[in-house]
C-alpha cells in the first residue's frame, strides 16, 4: 500500500496547558479507500528531514484547519515538507489551508472574505480541465466549503494552473502545478468522501 504522510493542525488541551497535534478521524478512512496508509507527520520533530528519509513516503497531504501564521510551528513544518517533497519528487496534495500554503510557497497570495459566502455552504464547481473532467466523468461537482480565505486568478502563483472554479464567485477551487506533481483543492475531500474525491486524490499518488 501507498504510504501517505499527512500534516496535523495544532490544538490546545481543554483542561491544562498543553499543545497537541490533531487530525480528523475522517482521514484514515478516506486513505483506506485509495489504498493508502497514513503516516503522521508531527509538528515537533527536531530533525524533519531525517524523519522523512526513514519513513520513505509515497506522497504528502497538507491537511486543512488553522490560518497561515496562526501556528508558526505548523507553518515551518509544512514549508520544510514542501521543500523536501520537491527535492525528492514526492507528490503533494493540499487541502483548503494546504492549498493556500502551496499558493503562498510559490509566490501567490490569498484574499479574505468579510462575508459567509464560503462558510458552511455546499456549492457547485466547474472543472475546466479535460484531463480532470475525464478522470471524474463530469464538468460539474458539488463540494463543501468551510473557509473565508479565497484565491482568485489574480492572486494565484504563476506556476500554478487552476482547473476548478466556484460557481458562486469564480474563485479558484483547485489547481495543479505546471511541472511538479502537486494538486491543491479548497474543499475537504475527507469529510464527505465522494467518488470523484477518491479519483482526484488517488490520481496524483498512483502516478508517482
Amino acid at each position: 500500500m501507498l504510504k501517505i504522510g499527512i500534516t496535523f493542525r495544532i490544538t490546545n488541551a481543554e483542561t491544562y496547558d498543553e499543545k497537541r497535534d490533531s487530525l480528523s478521524h475522517d482521514w484514515p478512512v478516506f486513505l483506506e479507500k485509495i489504498q493508502a496508509i497514513p503516516i503522521w507527520i508531527p509538528n515537533s520533530v527536531t530533525n524533519l528531514e531525517q524523519f522523512l528519509q526513514e519513513v520513505d513516503l509515497d506522497g504528502i497531504i497538507l491537511s486543512g484547519g488553522d490560518n497561515i501564521g496562526q501556528t508558526p510551528e505548523r507553518d515551518k513544518t509544512e514549508i520544510k515538507l514542501i521543500d523536501y517533497a520537491i527535492n525528492n519528487n514526492i507528490p503533494i496534495f493540499g487541502v483548503c489551508r494546504g492549498m493556500q500554503v502551496l499558493n503562498k510557497f510559490f509566490g501567490g497570495e490569498q484574499e479574505f472574505l468579510n462575508t459567509d459566502t464560503h462558510v458552511g455552504n455546499n456549492h457547485s464547481i466547474k472543472i475546466k480541465n479535460e484531463s480532470f473532467s475525464k478522470l471524474i466523468n463530469s464538468t460539474d461537482v458539488l463540494v463543501n466549503s468551510y473557509h473565508r480565505n479565497i484565491i482568485s486568478v489574480d492572486s494565484l502563483a504563476e506556476t500554478l494552473t487552476p482547473f476548478a472554479f466556484s460557481d458562486i464567485d469564480n474563485t479558484v477551487e483547485a489547481f495543479v502545478h505546471s511541472t511538479l506533481p502537486i494538486i491543491g483543492v479548497m474543499w475537504h475531500p475527507e469529510r464527505e468522501q465522494k467518488l470523484f474525491d477518491e479519483k482526484i486524490v488517488g490520481s496524483i499518488f498512483k502516478n508517482k
